[in-house]
């Protein structure tokens, strides 16, 4: 076994090497970009190593200086994580050339299944199911969009080295084919350095299912089983689950043995994954072979009760796989959430920001949280805003549902937008919970999942439990400075509303949303009354570690987090978060403060394309330009009929979160 690791990757999947590595008693190195000096991976290992800038390009995407990494820290092995250089046939060979021993297949297999196009071709001619399409080596556009009209719309556009929904668009017809290629050939070109694409038909509401398989040095392979991955947005995978609804033990069977078939081909070594599309009548077709660790791996951990970190780490030595097919088996059902530090009500869109707060559930027998990240890190857009994985299992799929929506309950997230509120919504979807399960699930279940958020009524005790956390920490505060002070007995360091001979009231003005309350509050002998819509309510509570309210409102009970940041309040109450802003009443905004005739960009990015030119008009939604961040591209449109005057920025110039990027002329 080895006694020292390098793992070649960051975030929540290096966090998760080193937990087992550590157990294991091997140490682990780390490497870090600059933006991630601070990072939770670094904290983690044993040592670290600096191997670049910021941009990934420039560091986690440069076999040599990790390789050189590896050789200064005298590690045995690297263990690539996912993404990255995980499916990277040249860093595998380097490794091997400097005497290092790869966590991952050989490089024959990276080889053979690292192209799509390839694996498919090699999947053709072991029998194996394939889409039909094409994925040939032919790359002129216009001959991809002859084959594309021969195909059928719809199709899908997929870029061949890709994965992660990177280099990906669904083309409903001819007329968008030609933007759609080459916004695919960018994003591919950007986040794997490989623009090649190939086109498959677009099967209509299938499910996405893949088979977990592993294989070691002296030829034996298993599958562990199946996930279900079809809860997808922007063909990314939000929420995934062991075992597959529905699925019978002769299809079970039937997929385990073609994903078996598949990596004996390719005399596959270690982890991978092999991915099928199901069409609604249970006919399978082969996707891609994925020759690495999977996202969602922990799903398959939790079902069978073995660390597949743990397999790598014997198999990559030499060892023979733990167990035999007979010996595995199924216990229980788990899913696993995506925490994303994004905006679901905004298109998805990334965010970013610090994390200000940030209090998973607790880790249990039911529930497990990977993270990459603590309160008080940054979310960067120089790599996925990917938060944490929130796993849970139960004896069954009822239970696991339950198991996962009252994790997700206790999930408190304050500093930058995320996905809790809406991966609650969607656990809770009737087509979720009954296993109505396909790739367009969240387009289909739009007005569920969609209907009222972000606008929905705020309940009464949220607005009275943000007052009661205001008036606690102005009195928290005023407590504190009369400790400080030369008179600590004073009177004026008093917050309970005392005046000589007469009472006091005060307002408080909270904003959430196009929502806005004011109280009026005043001050009782243990407490506060509190007027909210002409309705007076007696509060009172403590304010606990500086956020945990504990309140009583009006004689009910109950427990609340109130985060402050800056102006903002984020309010959690009854499983939900409700951002309030505290209104200054002695702030008065100014005239023409907001972005009226031009359009801001919605985070730091680059700018790939101008789509119009100046002095153009375009109606309301047209396309006016793209911007890549987070490693994927974001079309920016039109907000009104009318005509783009001047573009601020040039294509490959970067911008900031806010910049004002073109002008734009609402005239008709």
């Amino acid at each position: 076994m080895f006694t020292k690791i390098l793992i070649a990757n960051r975030g929540e999947i290096a966090c998760r090497a080193i937990k087992t590595a550590r157990r294991m008693g091997v140490r682990c190195v780390a490497v870090y970009s600059e933006a991630d000096a601070g990072a939770r991976h670094v904290r983690l290992a044993d040592e670290a190593v600096c191997i670049g800038p910021a941009a990934a390009r420039e560091s986690y995407l440069v076999a040599d200086r990790i390789v050189e990494a590896a050789r200064a820290t005298g590690a045995q092995a690297v263990h690539p994580g996912y993404g990255f250089l995980s499916e990277n046939e040249a860093f595998a060979q380097a490794c091997a050339a400097s005497g290092i021993a790869f966590i991952g297949p050989p490089v024959a297999a990276i080889r053979a299944m690292g192209s799509k196009s390839e694996a498919k071709k090699l999947m053709a001619a072991a029998g194996v199911p394939l889409t039909p399409g094409y994925h040939g080596d032919n790359q002129d556009a216009d001959f991809l969009r002859v084959e594309a009209d021969r195909i059928g719309y719809p199709v899908l556009i997929k870029a061949s080295a890709g994965g992660g929904g990177k280099g990906m668009r669904a083309v409903w017809q001819g007329e968008e084919f030609a933007d759609a290629l080459a916004s695919c050939k960018r994003e591919a070109a950007s986040s794997f350095g490989d623009d090649r694409v190939l086109i498959e038909r677009y099967l209509q509401r299938p499910r996405h299912i893949e088979i977990q398989v592993f294989g070691d040095t002296h030829g034996n392979v298993v599958h562990l089983f199946e996930r279900d991955c079809s809860v997808q947005r922007r063909h990314q995978k939000v929420l995934e689950e062991a075992p597959a609804p529905g699925m019978t033990a002769e299809r079970r069977a039937a997929m385990g043995r073609a994903a078996v078939e598949a990596a004996k081909a390719v005399g596959y070594v270690g982890a991978g994954t092999v991915e099928f599309i199901v069409d609604r009548d249970g006919t399978f077709y082969f996707m891609e072979m994925n020759t690495r660790l999977q996202v969602e791996h922990p799903v398959t951990e939790m079902i069978t009760g073995l660390d597949l970190v743990e397999w790598q780490l014997k198999v990559s030595a030499g060892g023979t796989l733990p167990l035999t097919q007979e010996q595995l088996a199924i216990r229980g059902h788990a899913l696993e959430a995506r925490i994303y530090a994004e905006d679901p009500d905004k298109g998805f869109l990334p965010s970013t920001g610090r994390l200000v707060h940030l209090a998973p559930p607790e880790e249990s027998l039911h529930v497990r949280v990977d993270t990459g990240v603590e309160q008080g890190d940054e979310i960067t857009p120089h790599y996925d805003p990917m938060i944490a994985k929130l796993i849970v299992w139960d004896e069954d799929r009822p239970r696991a549902l339950a198991r996962m929506l009252g994790a997700l309950a206790r999930y408190r997230v304050a500093g930058v937008a995320n996905n809790v509120d809406f991966l609650s919504r969607l656990v809770a979807c009737p087509a979720f919970a009954q296993a109505d399960l396909d790739t367009g699930l969240i387009e289909r279940e739009h007005d569920f999942l969609f209907a009222g958020a972000g606008t929905a009524s705020v309940p009464r005790e949220a607005w009275l439990a943000a007052a009661l956390a205001e008036l606690l920490r102005e009195q928290a505060a005023a407590d504190a400075a009369a400790r400080l002070g030369s008179d600590p007995r004073s009177p004026w360091h008093r917050r309970d509303g005392w005046r000589l001979n007469l009472g006091v009231s005060r307002r408080l003005t909270f904003r959430c949303g196009d929502e806005a309350r004011e109280l009026e509050v005043g001050y009782a002998d243990s407490g506060y009354r509190v007027m909210l819509d002409g309705q007076t309510t007696a509060v009172g509570g403590q304010l606990q570690a500086g956020d945990q309210l504990r309140a009583d409102l009006g004689g009910m009970r109950m427990a609340a987090t109130v985060v402050v940041a800056g102006e903002k309040r984020h309010v959690f109450l009854h499983g939900r978060c409700h951002l309030m802003v505290a209104v200054d009443p002695l702030f008065h905004a100014g005239e023409g403060g907001g972005a009226e005739g031009g359009l801001t960009a919605p985070m730091p990015g680059k700018v790939i394309a101008l789509l119009v030119e100046p002095g153009v008009k375009v109606s309301k939604g047209a396309p006016l330009i793209v911007l890549e961040a987070m490693k994927m591209e974001h079309t920016l449109v039109a907000p009104s009929a009318g005509t783009v005057t001047a573009f601020h920025y040039a294509v490959g110039e970067p911008v900031a979160d806010g910049a004002e990027l073109l002008e734009f002329d609402k005239t008709p």
